[in-house]
């Protein structure tokens, strides 16, 4: 398994294979993988000839400095873990300073709105720090595809914006939520819960499956009002938001149309850890 820290070093590398014009798959990450990382590991080896996956906690994506100093940092144990998927993975796990130089800012993009919702809304500026890193790594690697999981759908679309707005050369793959058995969205946060915590955050998935079965017969408000109820009797998970949107443009319903899709987004503080998820509707 190949290790690169730097952006030359990664270049230089695929400049030399790249005369064979293979196909090559990206997963970009942050580190501390879980089998929900994995699974976009092994969806990028089916589909290219060679699969390289970057590790970098991007501090311009953090609007709480406490969350980014907490967030953990494993890089032999993922590197472990990669190994043992493929021994032919390369890994970019570059340094802040090789990312940003001098000045550790993001750009500004204008991502039509999407930007503006549920996630942008609670931390001003993350879009913009994800989008700079994002925008950087796929210009570094330029990847035939890059892959991202619908955990995080409301990125999803942002990135597929960025690429679009950027003329990036390259297909953006969301990959399904991969789940704990208690049907919690698996990621790196959930390493922070308590046991017994971990446990009672199974209730975000029953209660977005609950969302989806009333979709059909009831209006967005009286969803919502119901589920932020469901809610009160589990004082140990803190509503944040709760919203049912438009998957292209994330804006909020208050009515639905027949020739639209439709998803209910959801974050919750489980004893200060942030978790988010959502559920198709239709």
């Amino acid at each position: 398994m190949l290790v690169f820290q730097t952006k030359n070093e990664l270049k230089s590398f695929l400049d030399t294979i790249n005369s064979n014009a293979i196909k090559v798959g990206m997963v970009p990450t942050m580190g501390a993988l879980h089998q929900g990382h994995a699974s976009l590991v092994e969806r990028s080896i089916s589909e290219n000839a060679l699969t390289i996956v970057s590790i970098f906690v991007n501090p311009t994506q953090f609007n709480n400095q406490e969350d980014l100093l907490k967030y953990p940092k494993t890089l032999e144990k993922d590197s472990s873990l990669l190994n043992s998927i493929s021994k032919d993975i390369i890994i970019f796990a570059p340094s802040v300073s090789e990312m940003y130089s001098e000045h550790v800012v993001s750009k500004k993009y204008d991502f039509q709105g999407l930007d503006k919702v549920m996630e942008g809304a609670f931390r001003e500026g993350h879009f913009d720090g994800v989008g700079t890193i994002v925008e950087s790594l796929l210009l570094t690697v330029a990847p035939d595809k890059a892959y991202f999981g619908e955990k995080d759908f409301q990125q999803l679309q942002i990135i597929k914006k960025l690429v679009d707005l950027q003329n990036i050369p390259v297909e953006i793959i969301g990959c399904p939520i991969l789940r704990e058995p208690n049907g919690l969205a698996m990621s790196s946060r959930n390493e922070r819960l308590s046991k017994e915590l971990r446990k009672e955050a199974g209730f975000i998935y029953e209660t977005l499956k609950k969302i989806s079965q009333k979709f059909p017969d009831h209006s967005p408000l009286s969803i919502i009002e119901w589920a932020t109820e469901q809610f009160q009797a589990h004082p140990n998970l803190r509503l944040e938001y709760l919203q049912i949107s438009e998957e292209d443009t994330l804006k909020p319903i208050d009515h639905k149309k027949k020739d639209k899709k439709y998803r209910a987004f959801i974050a919750v503080f489980a004893d200060g850890v942030r978790l988010i998820d959502n559920i198709g509707l239709n």
